[in-house]
C-alpha cells in the first residue's frame, strides 16, 4: 500500500511541475502579447496625433478664408488652443480630475490606470495610463514635479477641472 501511494505522490509531484512549467511560459507570452498591445496602442495614438498636424488649415486662392481640416481629431488639444478641461475626452477629464485631487503629491500612472477603469496590476495598462499622463504635459494640461508624479500647473485651481458627467 505504501508503495503505492509513493507512486501516485511522485506522479502527482511530476504533474504539478509539468503544469507549473507551462504556467510560466503562459503567463511569458502573455506579457509578449501585452508589451506588442501597448505598444500598438501607443503607436496608432501617435500616428493620429501625426496624421492630425499634418492636416493644417488650407489657405483658400480667393481672401484669407481658412477651412477646417477633416480628419480625427486630436485627442488631446494643446491648453493653450483649448477653451477648459471640457474640450477634453471624459478619459482625460476623468485623469484630470484625479490629478486636482491628488494635490501637491500628484498622481501616479497606476492611480490613473484605476481612475480609467483598468486593472492596475497589468504593466501593459499602467504604462498606457503613462503615456496618457506624458501625453497631457506635452500639451500642458499637467507638470511632472517629480519622475511619474504628475499634477496641475501652479497657478490652476481644483475648482477649474471639470469633473466627467457632471458640473464643477
Amino acid at each position: 500500500m505504501r508503495a503505492v501511494l509513493e507512486a501516485r505522490r511522485k506522479a502527482a509531484a511530476v504533474q504539478v511541475e509539468e503544469l507549473e512549467a507551462e504556467l510560466e511560459r503562459v503567463r511569458e507570452n502573455l506579457a509578449d502579447a501585452e508589451e506588442v498591445f501597448r505598444r500598438r496602442v501607443i503607436g496608432l495614438e501617435e500616428y493620429l496625433e501625426a496624421l492630425a498636424e499634418e492636416e493644417q488649415p488650407a489657405e483658400m486662392a480667393v481672401g484669407l478664408s481658412w477651412r477646417k481640416p477633416v480628419g480625427p481629431r486630436r485627442a488631446v488639444p494643446r491648453r493653450e488652443n483649448a477653451a477648459g478641461v471640457e474640450d477634453l475626452s471624459v478619459d482625460y477629464q476623468a485623469v484630470m480630475a484625479a490629478a486636482a485631487e491628488a494635490g501637491a503629491g500628484g498622481l501616479g500612472a497606476r492611480r490613473a490606470a484605476v481612475v480609467l477603469g483598468w486593472d492596475s496590476a497589468s504593466a501593459s495598462r499602467v504604462e498606457g495610463a503613462r503615456a496618457r499622463l506624458k501625453r497631457l504635459v506635452e500639451r500642458g494640461w499637467l507638470v511632472e514635479t517629480k519622475p511619474g508624479r504628475f499634477s496641475l500647473p501652479t497657478g490652476r485651481q481644483a475648482d477649474e477641472v471639470v469633473r466627467p458627467g457632471g458640473g464643477s
